[in-house]
């Protein structure tokens, strides 16, 4: 199933429009969104769970999910 751009609201909420087209240019399916949400917001519980770190589409989506080290204020889920 291809993504659109009401599949990755449903799983983010509001969201920039180029970070829409960035996720769904990666590929990845509905649940690989939703897997890739649930180890930037609970990385510590999963690893806990002996779960192991993601990869392929996943690992993608998690890199332009989750927080810039060197940005303070970035927040994947805010408007431009």
């Amino acid at each position: 199933m291809s993504m659109t751009s009401e599949n990755v609201t449903a799983v983010l909420g509001p969201v920039d429009r180029m970070l829409i087209a960035e996720i769904i240019a990666t590929g990845a399916t509905p649940a690989e969104l939703a897997e890739a949400w649930a180890w930037i917001n609970s990385e510590e519980a999963l690893v806990s769970e002996g779960r192991t770190r993601p990869s392929g589409r996943v690992a993608q989506l998690v890199d332009l999910l989750a927080p810039d080290d060197d940005d303070p204020d970035f927040n994947p889920t805010s408007e431009f």
